[in-house]
């Protein structure tokens, strides 16, 4: 890929575009998204494993995230304490995260120790605690935090309306699992899952920072290629079940949680994916002065706040939302959703709501890419999608000359979102 121009000079010190090489272990290419940033002196690292995360768990649900707990739990021959020490006398950071297509591995460091910091994360990737002491503790850690969630309500309702809107697949069940499912984990599952996804065929590499690319990757390619090679899998696309549904939870709550959501028809690297986020932000996902925040909060006073958005990944593509309300206004207030919903695909926005909305998003548009890791997460994000590395600001562009005429005409293309499943935990 044709190398980038330098894109600002900051006090004399270095910013450059993200752009992506190669690291080629044997017959494997990795792609490496890379970031110069001179103004600090200090680095971070992804090690991100395609189709890893959540969506991977099979019958084992919250395999992933509790395989990522493990990573964190050190070396074998250091164990958790010594391990977490070592790192911090060095200001080193290493951790684990999940999500739903994604395992990420991430390295930080100052400038002077990351060679040190490579050092540690080879021997976590090389022996890592996958002892029954370090399982029982972190089994322990999350079955309380999934026993505390069974309090939640938002967390509950998200959860049932994930599981009608996507019934029968992986993304019906919680990324967390359930406490049957964590309690049925053994070490082996775990072993499994990380000898599967952690092997280079699946890696993405995402770096930034004070440092050489050239020198880095010399560096990343010794470790990389201690890796087992494994094989890359396709991925899955899952849609929203066709036929609406509503589906009531009843605990001891003083409110009722109002869950929404249905199909959006759009592919991960659609070109119009711009307009949906400027038609998504009237609609819900703008807060003062959205429509449903408008219809709901201002004029009926039926909650505090109502929001919505749009979900495009690879693995599924939907519309959701949600309100609090008292418990004697939560059909009121699912009848006002539905309204405000069908009335925006009907007749569309408004100039005036177009306008504001594209002053508001380019507008904050600094304050999105403001940090190393900001930035590094974007780039990702296009890559990951099959997109421009700096679709992000084509994206800009085009949110600048859009008309009404086109947002609107788009808004009516989406007539999917009307069929709206509920689920909603109530008294």
């Amino acid at each position: 890929m044709k190398k980038l121009l330098i894109l600002f000079f900051l006090t004399g010190q270095i910013l450059m575009a993200a752009k992506v090489e190669h690291i080629k272990v044997d017959d494997i290419k990795i792609p490496v998204i890379f970031e110069k940033d001179t103004r600090l002196p200090l680095v971070n690292m992804q090690f991100v494993f395609q189709n890893s995360g959540s969506i991977a768990d099979g019958d084992k649900a919250g395999l992933a995230k509790l395989s990522a707990s493990m990573m964190g739990e050190g070396t074998k021959k250091l164990g958790s304490s010594k391990f977490a020490e070592a790192l911090e006398a060095k200001a080193i950071h290493i951790s684990a995260t999940t999500g739903k297509e994604t395992f990420v591995i991430e390295v930080g460091s100052i400038k002077e120790e990351f060679d040190e910091a490579l050092n540690y994360f080879d021997m976590l990737l090389s022996d890592p605690n996958l002892t029954e002491d370090a399982l029982k503790k972190v089994k322990s850690v999350r079955l309380g935090s999934l026993a505390r969630k069974q309090n939640d309500f938002d967390y509950v309702a998200s959860n049932e309306l994930k599981s009608i809107m996507f019934k029968n697949t992986p993304l019906a069940t919680p990324g967390s699992g359930t406490i049957e499912s964590v309690k049925s984990i053994e070490l082996k599952d775990i072993k499994s899952f990380l000898k599967k996804h952690i092997v280079s065929n699946r890696l993405i590499v995402v770096i930034g920072g004070d440092i050489s690319l050239k020198d880095t990757k010399k560096k990343l390619k010794v470790l990389i290629s201690k890796m087992s090679k494994g094989k890359m899998e396709h991925l899955e696309s899952y849609r929203v079940v066709k036929k609406a549904q509503n589906k009531v939870v009843k605990k001891e709550t003083e409110q009722a949680y109002v869950y929404f959501g249905s199909p959006y028809n759009m592919d991960v690297s659609d070109e119009d994916y711009y307009k949906a986020r400027v038609a998504t932000f009237i609609l819900g996902a703008g807060g003062f002065g959205s429509r449903l925040m408008e219809e709901i909060r201002v004029k009926r006073g039926l909650a505090y706040s109502a929001y919505a958005r749009v979900n495009v990944s690879k693995s599924s593509s939907y519309f959701s939302g949600y309100l609090q309300t008292k418990i004697e206004s939560q059909n009121e207030a699912q009848k006002t959703v539905k309204d405000v919903i069908n009335e925006f695909v009907k007749n569309g926005v408004t100039e005036e709501e177009l306008e504001q909305t594209k002053k508001f998003l380019l507008g904050s548009e600094p304050l999105r890419v403001e940090t190393l890791s900001q930035r590094l997460s974007r780039t990702f994000q296009n890559y990951y999608r099959g997109l421009a590395l700096n679709n992000s600001e084509i994206e800009l562009e085009k949110i600048k000359s859009l008309t009404l005429k086109e947002l609107n005409s788009f808004i009516k293309e989406h007539k999917e979102i009307l069929e709206l499943s509920f689920a909603i935990v109530t008294k």
